[in-house]
């Protein structure tokens, strides 16, 4: 026999002084933003893009061409970013259990401790605009610490 399962949805306060917590900041991604990382993952003309709040909108920072190296990136993150958010996807390249070569997209939505209140709220309520967009992303990660960013780090939550 079949069981039914009731959903049940939290009431919604209508007004001008209620809030949701999810909402959105309203921030969306700049035309580029899009292609470029279809271009990424198509035509595997980059490894990474640091995407940056400017404004109004989401753009990209910074990009390493298709000879670049995940250590590039992390390197330019830091060196662009060591104390704000950034957003970026990663082609990671890495071995599987059984030893062959594999490569993944990873969205990383970086988030340092070090940074201000308000920039951690502006990126964390802007991330899905911009996630959304990004067909193909395999993981998205939220990282916090330097530690975090260490290429064994990033294998294991792909693996």
């Amino acid at each position: 026999l079949a069981q039914a399962v009731f959903v049940s949805r939290a009431p919604r306060t209508i007004g001008s002084k209620s809030r949701n917590s999810n909402m959105a900041s309203g921030i969306k991604p700049s035309s580029e933003c899009i292609p470029l990382f279809n271009d990424m993952k198509l035509k595997h003309d980059r490894k990474w893009i640091i995407f940056k709040i400017d404004g109004g909108e989401i753009v990209k920072e910074a990009d390493g061409d298709k000879d670049s190296t995940y250590e590039s990136f992390v390197s330019t993150l830091k060196e662009v970013a060591e104390n704000e958010p950034r957003y970026a996807v990663v082609d990671f390249h890495f071995k599987t259990e059984d030893g062959r070569p594999q490569d993944k997209l990873v969205f990383i939505a970086w988030s340092p401790d070090t940074c201000g209140v308000k920039d951690k709220m502006k990126y964390s309520s802007s991330k899905d605009a911009l996630l959304k967009g990004l067909n193909g992303i395999a993981k998205a990660l939220q990282i916090h610490e330097s530690a975090d960013l260490d290429p064994k780090e990033i294998e294991k939550e792909v693996k």
